[in-house]
């Protein structure tokens, strides 16, 4: 099924009874002590499982047929609680491949919804590679991260919801990991409105590939690499950037850690690093924004471990 906007319409109704409708907080740029146009932040932290991906979850196991065996999934951790949540409450068995370099945060998630929990290898790379070699050996319906029309469907639906809450958006800052949610985004707004992917410097899978022209390897470090570093951003959604995302901006893990503190200090939002990676390209002013130019900034997830949070300055104030 192409992600047309019409598709991510219906699939907004199918699983409008299984996922939150995240809030909107528009802030003037004093809020968060920065400076040019008006910022709306998408919470989608406040996603059932900590982040967007369930939306792409419950697309998957709504639209596709789930053998008795149930689902697998490779994930840095955001992805495999999502299919655990949506598979538990669905009714079917799940099997969650995640790296080593995974959260704790998001192991506990994933246990608690009862999926069998897999960790091995070093990076999201090492998961995938056996989360293929079980689905051949069991026939269990594979869940990909990022790289489905299914779940490029799901995240598509984020944008139709931030665009029924604001519609008068000028551009969009989207963190990119193997470019599941960027994807969603572009395919609804189709250049209406202006599309920036946000990546670090330790992993920027969506700058080599529209420097190279095709999805090619990429490091895969920094301090989002439980949930911004893929060997390759996927392809399905690698035509939906080329056409519809205007520009990719690089930002330094500490500017994220940043981006983490400010969130927390000011407006008490935990975001884990890969939630706060778009917020970054702002405060690094990497992104510089035109006067009275209208911003938003998904902040897609928050499964940050507690003692995280709280190294942030004003935590224990």
């Amino acid at each position: 099924m192409e992600p047309s906007p019409e598709a991510i319409a219906r699939v907004t109704k199918l699983i409008r009874p299984h996922v939150r409708r995240t809030p909107l907080l528009t802030l003037a740029p004093d809020d968060l002590g920065l400076t040019g146009g008006q910022l709306a932040l998408k919470l989608e932290l406040a996603q059932h499982s900590g982040s967007f991906k369930a939306r792409g979850a419950f697309a998957n196991l709504l639209l596709r047929a789930v053998p008795p065996v149930g689902v697998a999934a490779a994930s840095g951790g955001n992805h495999g609680a999502a299919v655990a949540y949506a598979a538990k409450r669905l009714g079917h068995r799940a099997t969650i491949f995640v790296p080593s370099v995974a959260s704790p945060a998001k192991l506990n998630r994933i246990r608690r919804d009862g999926a069998e929990l897999v960790v091995g290898g070093d990076r999201y790379a090492d998961a995938l590679a056996a989360c293929d070699a079980f689905v051949a050996k069991t026939g269990a319906l594979s869940i990909h991260a990022y790289d489905s029309p299914e779940t490029l469907l799901g995240t598509g639906t984020l944008a139709q919801e931030l665009e029924e809450q604001c519609a008068a958006l000028d551009t969009v800052l989207v963190a990119v990991g193997g470019g599941g949610l960027i994807g969603g985004i572009a395919a609804w707004y189709r250049g209406r409105v202006k599309v920036v992917g946000v990546e670090p410097f330790a992993a920027p899978t969506l700058a080599y590939a529209r420097a190279a022209g095709h999805p090619v390897d990429a490091p895969a470090g920094g301090i989002a690499a439980d949930s911004l570093a893929p060997r390759q951003v996927g392809q399905l959604m690698f035509p939906l950037a080329q056409a519809f995302v205007n520009d990719v901006v690089l930002v330094e893990d500490e500017e994220i850690h940043q981006a983490r503190v400010l969130l927390w200090d000011s407006l008490r939002i935990a975001a884990e690093p890969g939630g706060a990676a778009a917020l970054a390209a702002l405060v690094s002013r990497r992104f510089r924004t035109a006067p009275g130019e209208r911003v938003g900034v998904i902040v897609c997830g928050g499964n940050a471990d507690p003692p995280a949070i709280a190294e942030c300055p004003a935590a224990g104030t």
